[in-house]
């Protein structure tokens, strides 16, 4: 959940800085709290040095009972001392052990155990001089309680506002990414309050900057849905509109000829169910195809170069024989040397075959279509008619899917048009209608881009 990571990575350092704050507050609080009592285990050892005495061959300590109590005690801590002769020797005291390093150092402060109790020692080392005073080794114990008790006041006084403060900034935190992850909230609430009809882009007026993008790459999401799903209905609807009329009339006309007693009569309804299927397969396959040039389902296409003029060459032959049936004059105008586009031959040679089959279906019988291909950094392909012209209030709506002029001859899908376009944009071309140069009949010009050299 976001909510947790985004708490998780803000209060998690807080919390790990607060720990190394007070870890180090009293290591910081002990030193300062052991340096303090170092210096008055010092004194008691300077003032137990001044009673050492020399004796023969010897040294002795001369300090009287009430004030050897006098200088151990403290209401806190145990205090021990052990006096030696220069050579190590005990004179007085109860047993202190030596630091575990020599040191030449008239002080030498280290840890020790006494009585199975954590202690701070000093020794102290005093040469004999002109005074009284003999040479000798004083070693002065104390046990911790007050260093500790000390440590943990300066730590409390430190960490007690550190930790009051932590609590106010995870308090802030908290609410701070509450309040951030309120829009996010009122997001989840909109989205899942719509319905599943409802494919209108979300307003981000009112989001952070930081939740546009997705945002808007949602919206772009949920548009690209709304597209897709709006093509694969308008196929349906498509589809049921253009087979309703060839299924009915398949149905009637096999009907007819179940129900025929006359030979001849039953041939020629088997003969109009045969048409109706032929159309109705027809109409299938351009549907088809036009789903598959749908802006949705071509966006994996993959264009590579094709020759142009070669291809236009093998359409214009395959069209031959419906010329001829038709009595028109087909005719091709090629380059001589090969025009190359990036474009799907499959595509291209769908895009002809549409445009050929418009000029031989409409045209004038006995007339003539001709196929142009022309090279240059940017191709063009033409095919000329001569059959009646096309209304110029009518040129803009001839490319859309079912529209068909009236008077047409029947059996058109009023979809080949349809594809050509939907082709000619998969290869960033245009396809445009205009009348015939000797303005008599169409030409239908399809522009393909400029293409690397």
């Amino acid at each position: 959940m976001l909510r947790k990571q985004l708490l998780a990575w803000l209060l998690l350092p807080l919390v790990l800085l607060f720990a190394a704050d007070t870890f180090f507050t009293y290591w910081i609080a002990f030193k300062f709290s052991a340096r303090a009592y170092d210096r008055s285990l010092v004194e008691i050892a300077r003032e137990i040095s001044l009673h050492l005495r020399p004796v023969d061959q010897g040294v002795e300590l001369d300090l009287h009972e009430d004030a050897r109590e006098i200088l151990l005690s403290d209401p806190q801590d145990k205090i021990f001392f052990e006096v030696t002769s220069a050579s190590g020797a005990p004179l007085a005291g109860e047993h202190i052990a030596a630091p575990a390093a020599a040191a030449d150092e008239p002080e030498v402060f280290y840890d020790g155990e006494l009585r199975g109790r954590p202690v701070r020692i000093v020794q102290v080392a005093f040469e004999g001089g002109a005074s009284s005073r003999a040479a000798g080794i004083v070693r002065v114990a104390e046990t911790m309680l007050k260093r500790n008790q000390l440590a943990r006041e300066i730590l409390l006084s430190v960490v007690l506002p550190q930790a009051l403060l932590i609590l106010v900034a995870v308090t802030v935190v908290w609410a701070g990414v509450i309040r951030g992850l309120s829009p996010l909230e009122s997001l989840r609430r909109t989205i899942a309050a719509r319905s599943s009809r409802d494919w209108s882009p979300i307003a981000s007026d009112d989001m952070p900057g930081e939740v546009r993008p997705l945002l808007h790459a949602f919206n772009e999401l949920v548009a690209r849905l709304d597209a897709a799903l709006t093509a694969e209905n308008r196929f349906i609807s498509d589809a049921a509109h253009q087979l309703k009329t060839p299924m009915t009339v398949l149905k009637t006309n096999l009907e007819l000829a179940f129900r025929e007693d006359d030979p001849a009569r039953s041939r020629e309804a088997l003969a109009a169910a045969r048409d109706g299927a032929e159309r109705m397969s027809r109409v299938v396959s351009q549907l088809l195809s036009l789903a598959r040039n749908e802006p949705e389902a071509s966006r994996a296409v993959t264009l590579a170069p094709v020759d142009l003029n070669a291809l236009a060459f093998e359409a214009a032959t395959a069209w031959v024989p419906v010329a001829l049936k038709r009595r028109i004059d087909l005719g091709y105008e090629g380059s001589d040397v090969p025009v190359m586009v990036h474009g799907d031959a499959p595509r291209l040679r769908e895009l002809l075959d549409n445009l050929l089959d418009n000029a031989l279906r409409y045209g004038r019988e006995e007339g003539s279509v001709t196929l142009r291909v022309s090279g240059g950094r940017s191709p063009v392909v033409q095919v000329d008619d001569d059959g009646p012209p096309i209304p110029p209030e009518e040129r803009s709506r001839i490319f859309e899917r079912f529209h068909r002029l009236l008077g047409t001859v029947p059996g058109g899908s009023g979809l080949g048009l349809a594809i050509a376009r939907e082709i000619a944009r998969i290869h960033d071309a245009t396809i445009d209608l205009a009348q015939s140069a000797n303005g008599n009949g169409n030409s239908f010009c399809v522009i393909f881009p400029e293409q690397p050299a």
